[in-house]
This record gives C-alpha cells, sequence and structure tokens, in this order.
C-alpha cells in the first residue's frame, strides 16, 4: 500500500470549503467526500473563518479615549526610575548574603531577573553552601591563633607554619578560609583598593589626638570565633579611654544589620561619643551604619587600609578575650558561645584589673571618671 504524502492546501482552497461549510448546503461528510479533505480539518477552517470575518470590516471604535498628558507620562517615568535606582543602590550595598536573601521565588518577578537587578550571578543564587569540614575547624582555629601571634603572616606563611605542625592545606585554601574568618595580613600597603559603590571612606581623626575621658572615642570591630561544628562572629563597641565593651553581640553571619543593632544599643545605652573609629569593612562603611552616626552628629574615624596600629585597642581586646577565653574553651553550640563570652565579659569589664588602667577595672575607669567630670 502506498503512503500518502502530506498536502498543503492554498490559502484560496481553505477559503472555498470554509465558505462552503459556512453555506451549510451540504454535510461535512460531504463536504470532505467533494474536496477530498478530513472533516475535522473543514470544522477547524469554519472556525478560522468565522472568527477572522468581522477584521475584514475592521475593528470596533469603544468610546473615545482621554487624550494623553506626555508632561504627566514623562514625570511618573521619571519618578520610577528615581525610586528604581534608589533601591537598587541600596540593595547593592549589602553584602551577597544579605542581596541573595532578597530573592523570591513565589513572585511573579523571574528569578534570573531579580537575579540581575540585584547584581547576583545565578550560580549564587541556586548555590547551596557545604558545611566546614571538621579538618577545616581545626585549622580555621589554628590559623586564628597563628594569626594573633603574627599578624604580619599572610596566606604563604601561615600555610607554611601550620604544615610544620602536622597540618594539611596549600596556600589557596589557607587564603580562602583566612576570607571566610574575615582576617587578613595587616601591613601598610598602597591605597589601591576602592569602596564598594555607595560606600564612603573617611578619615582617620586618631592621630596625635590625646584622648582622655569616657565617651570621647569609640571603636568597633569584628572578630572570629571558632566552636566545636563551625564559627561564629563577636562585634564589640569599645569605650577607648577605659578599655571598656560597651556593647557586644555574637552572630552567625558579618552583615550589616548585625553591626547596625549592636550601635544602636549602645547609643541607647550610654548616649554618643564625640568620635567613632571602625576599620574599612564593609559593615562599617555602608550607608546604613554611617547614617546612624551621621544622624546622631558623631564624627565617623576610619583606620587606614591594613593599619592595625590605627584600632589596637580593639586588637588587644581581641587578643586578651581569645586566650582568656575563647581557646579555654570548646564550645558546643552558638548559645554556649554567646552565654560564656557574655559572662566573661562581665567580669572583663567589672572585675579585671588593667596596668593601663592603674590596675583599675574598665567599669570603675569608665563610671569613675565620668564622675569626676560631671562633679567638675
Amino acid at each position: 500500500m502506498t503512503k500518502r504524502s502530506r498536502r498543503t492546501h492554498s490559502p484560496a482552497f481553505k477559503a472555498k470549503v470554509a465558505l462552503a461549510a459556512v453555506k451549510g448546503e451540504k454535510t461535512l461528510a460531504e463536504l470532505a467526500q467533494l474536496f477530498d479533505v478530513h472533516p475535522n480539518q473543514i470544522t477547524t477552517w469554519k472556525t478560522q473563518l468565522l472568527e477572522g470575518a468581522a477584521g475584514v470590516f475592521g475593528q470596533d471604535k469603544g468610546p473615545a479615549e482621554a487624550p494623553v498628558d506626555l508632561k504627566a507620562l514623562h514625570a511618573k517615568i521619571g519618578e520610577l526610575a528615581l525610586e528604581n535606582g534608589f533601591f537598587v543602590r541600596r540593595a547593592h550595598q549589602g553584602g551577597p548574603a544579605e542581596r541573595k536573601a532578597m530573592i523570591d521565588r513565589d513572585h511573579d518577578l523571574s528569578v534570573v531577573r531579580q537575579a540581575k537587578v540585584l547584581n547576583l550571578a545565578r550560580s549564587t543564587v541556586y548555590y547551596e553552601p557545604r558545611p566546614v569540614s571538621a579538618e577545616d575547624l581545626v585549622l580555621m582555629r589554628r590559623l586564628d591563633e597563628l594569626h594573633l601571634d603574627y599578624p604580619f603572616a599572610g596566606a604563604r606563611m601561615l600555610r607554611s607554619l601550620s604544615q610544620r605542625e602536622g597540618m594539611q592545606g596549600g596556600r589557596r585554601h589557607v587564603a580562602t578560609l583566612m576570607k571566610r574568618m574575615g582576617i587578613e595580613a595587616i601591613y601598610r600597603r598602597p591605597n589601591t583598593s576602592k569602596p564598594a559603590p555607595g560606600h564612603k571612606i573617611y578619615p582617620y581623626l586618631l592621630r596625635g589626638l590625646k584622648i582622655e575621658r569616657p565617651n570621647q572615642v569609640w571603636a568597633m570591630d569584628i572578630s572570629y570565633i571558632p566552636i566545636r561544628r563551625g564559627f561564629v562572629y563577636l562585634a564589640a563597641v569599645v569605650d577607648v579611654f577605659s578599655r571598656r565593651v560597651s556593647v557586644h553581640r555574637v552572630s552567625i553571619t558579618m552583615e550589616t544589620i548585625f553591626c547596625v543593632e549592636a550601635l544602636q544599643e549602645a547609643l541607647a545605652k550610654h548616649g554618643r561619643p564625640e568620635i567613632f573609629n571602625t576599620d574599612q569593612g564593609s559593615q562599617f562603611t555602608s550607608l546604613d551604619f554611617t547614617g546612624v552616626l551621621l544622624d546622631a552628629n558623631i564624627a565617623i574615624s576610619m583606620d587606614g587600609k591594613g593599619a592595625w596600629r590605627d584600632n589596637v585597642f580593639v586588637e588587644r581586646l581581641w587578643r586578651t578575650v581569645k586566650y582568656e577565653e575563647v581557646y579555654l574553651r570548646a564550645y558546643d553550640s552558638v548559645l554556649e558561645a554567646r552565654a560564656s563570652i557574655s559572662k566573661y565579659l562581665a567580669f572583663y569589664n567589672r572585675g579585671r584589673p588593667h596596668s593601663s588602667l592603674d590596675e583599675r577595672t574598665p567599669d570603675e575607669a569608665y563610671f569613675g571618671a565620668q564622675t569626676m567630670v560631671t562633679a567638675a
């Protein structure tokens, strides 16, 4: 039996068959036999003819539309463009983790488009981080200890020092862990780096300044804290004159909001300082953070890039906290770390004498000096 080849019908033939069907003078079976076309095909062509017939006489005119106010339309477009630009810039100031958290997979806007607006790669959106291995946690703890002892050591030197102790890890792996921990080699370097878009770097205001009273200068920094199955970050606001830790926060991420909340708590509890000093971390240069300081009329000071001595008071605090508290314990959970660190910092403020404070505690130096200033 010979297979029938597929036929292609011209528009004129389709119209002829459809018109015959519309007339209704013959049955579908008869038309099918007459034109050698399947009945279903005739029905389809008839439907298409009826649906398109109105177009032959033009579209129905609805009620007259009101004239478009082009000036108002352009103004509205400009307003929406400004608002869109504002929100996009604000979104870009956050870190990748904060921007990734903004993705709404149930929104009508596609995930691909959301990622583009937030300046995120699609791979970042879909990436699910793997938990840190036990070996890496041990290595990270040792790297943190070595960094405290040798703050000038970069990834190459830390790699060599750790390998001499029998630990495994190449230079690139050590560099990756250092980035995750938020530590880097500290030394003077050319100012070749640029702040993130919209972030301003403020000058260092403490050089040559005599700090002689509480609430004259506050400083803030973030440090890595190891726990048994991971790590957390500790942020602290310190009164430079008395070394007192005004406020501290423990967080599982280094997001800006964690620092902003600590700053707001310190201002609510202890008033405001004349100068607030930080490093150039993105959390501290963000508009959310600096905006709180500017609204309170506080002068902003920032360390030079890689200049650890500019914020030496907080660096000394980290060394004390880690050697007297963190490295003596193995926290099983974030809750345990938070509770134990809080207990130690309470002792640090109230019970630990400092040689630089004439053997007084930070609380005695802070509140005693405040009393003297008030009396004067």
